[in-house]
């Protein structure tokens, strides 16, 4: 036995003597009685030697008092328990006596001041010895206001306690029973709302939203109170990644705009997915980029036999099989560089590696890019290479093929929607061949992605850093936003429970104005608008105010998942494939005039965009 725990052990011997005299005195009123005798001393001999046996029966010496907590006083509870039925042995024997001795009042007064000085003790060793480490520390640490006094918070509280960081002053929480109550010695202090003025009392610059399984709303209203406080603003991971361990709740992140404009968490039909995918060689196009990148990661899920991941830019290549490799290893995956527009590269991936499903995620999709200059190279690559994709696919009996449109595509005032547009249709005239064989076409449409390459959060984000301004094209524009992972997870959603020749619609929820999603970066970034401003430029050629899920003359029915949605198309004519072969092989450019042109033929909706300057592409 250590000297430390020997210490302990005599302290708890001496809380028997305290305990045992201060409990007859208390039953006596404080004046001993004259003729007592010897028997209660006695009895204290064999209370001491039974409270050792019971202390060590508990386990009470296993903790340390430095860290004393609830489980060592469960431990000084079982103690003192055995303690007293050792007492009420004695008081039995007691009484078989001719002259009892032993007060009956012992039974309550003893175990009640056994166990207040055994706890109590303990207690304070730990606030004595927290803060010799910690005093230091704790009064330095930068003051925060925690948001969310549940378990959650309980839990933040109990983990920033040593933290050299940051200094716990209080909590909110919108749950009024909790106003006026201490967590862990802090004042829970009111609801949200009451954040500001917490802050300021507090004399606070940070706020950590312990929050994590709370709703986008509720984040987005504590985030702006904070942010238009001054406060920088952290959040803790999510209730799923804490309840697998993969992390712990002070691996704390500044709360950034996908926790603002993300959406409540997606549930799918595992079930269906994987007996979709599990043993299957599955082909993805452009799995280098943004979608193609993470359907690989949502892919690898549900055990596909191969992973065949097809792109152009050699270095998305690497990327995405350096990531697959270190997060899912043992996952057979065969990397190839091709260009879907290359009907032998493709006859030579079909032929070598059979792959039974097709995701096509491969596409030009910047609009005002691909509007001049660069029309028939649009067309090419996302008309062209859709049709020669499907006929290998149809060649090589792959059994379904997934291709991943774009809101763009709905009544197109541009060249990149107008030519996902014509991609949806030759998938329609693929599935409605007579001679497709097995394959059965899918088409998955939905608006921006956050944070996917090219699109306005990645922009936003370099031009804060470099000091602004941000760039807005029109005050009034909108755009529909959803998560990566979310995306990816409905397409696989969309082929799990598609028949053919559906073209599935997501729910986007609601749409964003693009100028208050700058202002939220700019004040989660630190700044206000007076040190980065917003500029207006105007609209970009090709670009709409506002985006569209379905055309004026489609409409929806309901499927078994409550994001999906089947849009009621337009049927696409006999001949689409063979007129459109012609024009789409014909040797040499085309210019873009004249591409915008046979475009509007080919797809009604489409309305081309008055043109001014190049300068429109910046």
């Amino acid at each position: 036995m250590s000297i430390r725990t020997s210490l302990v052990f005599l302290f708890d011997l001496f809380a028997v003597v305290v305990a045992w005299i201060g409990g007859l005195l208390v039953r006596f009123n404080f004046e001993w009685p004259d003729d007592y005798g010897h028997r209660p001393f006695t009895s204290l001999i064999v209370l001491l030697a039974l409270h050792a046996l019971a202390c060590r029966w508990a386990g009470l010496y296993r903790g340390m008092w430095r860290f004393a907590s609830l489980p060592d006083l469960k431990r000084v509870l079982k103690a003192s328990t055995a303690s007293t039925a050792g007492l009420v042995a004695l008081l039995i024997a007691d009484r078989i006596t001719a002259a009892p001795t032993l007060p009956r009042s012992m039974l309550v007064l003893y175990p009640l001041f056994l166990l207040f000085i055994m706890g109590s003790g303990r207690a304070l060793g730990r606030m004595w010895k927290e803060q010799r480490l910690y005093g230091d520390l704790i009064a330095t640490g930068k003051p925060v206001v925690i948001v969310g006094a549940g378990s959650g918070g309980a839990m933040l509280v109990q983990a920033l306690e040593h933290s050299p960081e940051w200094r716990v002053v209080a909590l909110v929480d919108d749950d009024q029973r909790k106003w006026g109550l201490d967590l862990s010695g802090h004042r829970v202090t009111g609801g949200i709302d009451s954040l500001a003025h917490t802050l300021i009392h507090h004399k606070a610059a940070h706020v950590i939203l312990a929050m994590p399984s709370a709703a986008r709303a509720t984040i987005q209203r504590a985030t702006d109170i904070a942010v238009s406080a001054g406060a920088r603003v952290f959040t803790v991971p999510a209730l799923e990644d804490l309840m697998e361990g993969k992390v712990t709740i002070d691996a704390m992140r500044p709360v950034d705009i996908e926790d603002l404009l993300g959406r409540e968490p997606v549930k799918i039909d595992t079930e269906h997915i994987h007996a979709l995918l599990s043993g299957k060689t599955i082909l993805i196009t452009g799995a280098g980029g943004s979608i193609g990148s993470e359907l690989c990661h949502q892919l690898a899920h549900f055990n596909p036999v191969r992973l065949v991941l097809l792109e152009t830019s050699e270095f998305a290549l690497y990327s995405i099989v350096e990531r697959l490799a270190l997060q899912h290893p043992g996952l057979p995956l065969t990397p190839l560089t091709g260009d879907i527009k290359d009907g032998e590269r493709l006859e030579e991936v079909f032929a070598a590696w059979r792959p039974q499903l097709v995701f096509h995620a491969a596409a030009y999709k910047h609009v005002p890019l691909m509007e001049i200059g660069n029309a028939w190279q649009a067309v090419r690559n996302n008309a062209f290479g859709t049709l020669q994709l499907a006929r290998a696919a149809c060649r090589h009996q792959v059994e379904r093929f997934v291709m991943i449109s774009t809101d763009k595509a709905v009544n197109p005032t541009n060249v990149m929607g107008a030519s996902k547009r014509l991609a949806e249709m030759i998938c329609q005239a693929f599935n409605a061949r007579a001679d497709a064989g097995t394959t059965q076409f899918e088409i998955v449409r939905f608006g921006n992605v956050l944070g996917s390459t090219g699109s306005v959060i990645p922009r936003f984000q370099a031009q804060i850093a470099r000091g602004g301004p941000v760039t807005v094209t029109h005050p009034d524009i909108t755009r529909y936003f959803m998560s990566i992972p979310e995306a990816a997870q409905l397409v696989l959603q969309a082929a799990a429970i598609g028949q053919g020749g559906e073209i599935f619609v997501l729910d986007m929820g609601k749409p964003v104005k693009i100028v208050d999603l700058a202002r939220d970066m700019i004040r989660l970034s630190g700044y206000t608008e007076n040190q980065i401003p917003i500029t207006f430029t105007g609209l970009r050629c090709g670009e709409k105010l506002f985006e569209e899920l379905l055309a004026a003359n489609e409409e929806t029915r309901e499927t078994p998942h409550p994001k999906l949605r089947i849009a009621r198309s337009n049927p696409v004519t006999d001949d689409l494939l063979s007129a459109l072969q012609g024009w789409l092989e014909q040797p040499g450019c085309v210019d873009d005039e004249t591409v915008r042109q046979t475009l509007a033929r080919w797809v009604s909706q489409y309305v081309p965009a008055t043109l001014t300057t190049e300068a429109e592409i910046s």
